[in-house]
């Protein structure tokens, strides 16, 4: 089996104009950003927008978060209906506060009997688009309880589950714990992901010697360097490893980004919130700061091209 390389779900960043632009090279798939299914259930008009995508977006995963078993297989079940996604994916890894003072994301890790029900109605609910579940290492260092959650995740119906090698209480501080990813991937039968610091070819091909999972997810690697997908393909292959894009080339990606943002959403609303993936794709850049100063103030898709024509 070919080792697949996803993008990870990530609010406020992957929305659908990212996610298209890495599919264009090499993502073998994508997440929505975290939808509340509670918010589903209740009509919320937001929601159902983050559930959009594109017709490149191919296979798309639908992640949902909660922790009421009943609501959380009602959002998914209006969610595939609505979407058609390839999978459903339940969020039981996001650390911050606002989510987990709900126990919700990686709080669900505390009770792994509800992680077994949650699967379980959410798989029942969403037949037959399958299942998968993001997870963390556990809450805290006191409490590593990834395998026994993956199990219950398993044993739910679950037929994919990625691990990201840290607690809830890291956040995305280091270490990455390669080994609990591996431990995980031993016990299970179904698939097993591996995120958490894959930046590059090397620590991409690390966490696969390391972890032996089957695939890998990457999420603030692929910020600004959408191309970090062809390079670790060609790396795994034994090809060369294609250059990154300088100048006039760069000049180009960015723009197609930013066209493409603006085609799904509203100028103004494009604009204000590229301005931080423009930031990332100049970032260690001659003169980046100098161009994020400008951008920040640009009304128009023309003027923001304007500005960037200082990159070739």
């Amino acid at each position: 089996m070919a080792t697949k390389i996803f993008f990870a779900p990530m609010a406020g960043v992957g929305d659908s104009a990212f996610r298209t632009i890495c599919m264009r090279h090499g993502c073998d798939g994508v997440t929505s950003e975290m939808i509340s299914a509670k918010a589903t259930v209740f009509g919320d008009k937001k929601t159902m927008e983050l559930a959009r995508r594109t017709n490149e977006e191919v296979p798309f995963s639908l992640q949902i978060f909660g922790s009421e078993p009943d609501i959380m297989a009602k959002g998914g079940k209006i969610l595939a209906d609505a979407s058609k996604p390839d999978f459903i994916d339940i969020n039981m890894g996001c650390p911050v506060n606002k989510i987990v003072k709900n126990s919700e994301g990686s709080a669900l890790m505390k009770s792994p009997s509800l992680v077994y029900e949650i699967v379980s109605r959410v798989t029942e609910a969403v037949y037959p688009i399958p299942v998968s579940v993001k997870i963390r290492l556990g809450f805290d260092t006191e409490h590593i309880n990834a395998v026994e959650v993956a199990l219950m995740a398993e044993k739910g119906g679950a037929k994919r589950v990625t691990v990201h090698g840290r607690t809830r209480s890291q956040l995305y501080a280091p270490p990455v714990n390669l080994d609990v990813i591996r431990e995980v991937k031993e016990a299970l039968k179904c698939e097993v992901i591996g995120n958490g610091d894959i930046k590059d070819p090397e620590s991409a091909k690390h966490m696969l010697d390391v972890t032996g999972c089957d695939h890998l997810m990457i999420g603030r690697g692929a910020l600004g360097s959408p191309w970090i997908f062809r390079e670790i393909k060609a790396a795994l292959s034994g090809e060369e490893i294609p250059k990154r894009p300088v100048g006039q080339e760069l000049y180009d990606e960015i723009v197609s980004h930013l066209d493409l943002a603006v085609s799904l959403k509203s100028e103004r609303q494009a604009i204000m919130e590229s301005r931080a993936q423009i930031a990332w794709y100049v970032k260690n850049m001659k003169g980046a700061a100098k161009i994020r100063q400008k951008i920040n103030y640009a009304a128009t898709k023309e003027e923001v091209k304007e500005i960037l024509k200082d990159i070739i």
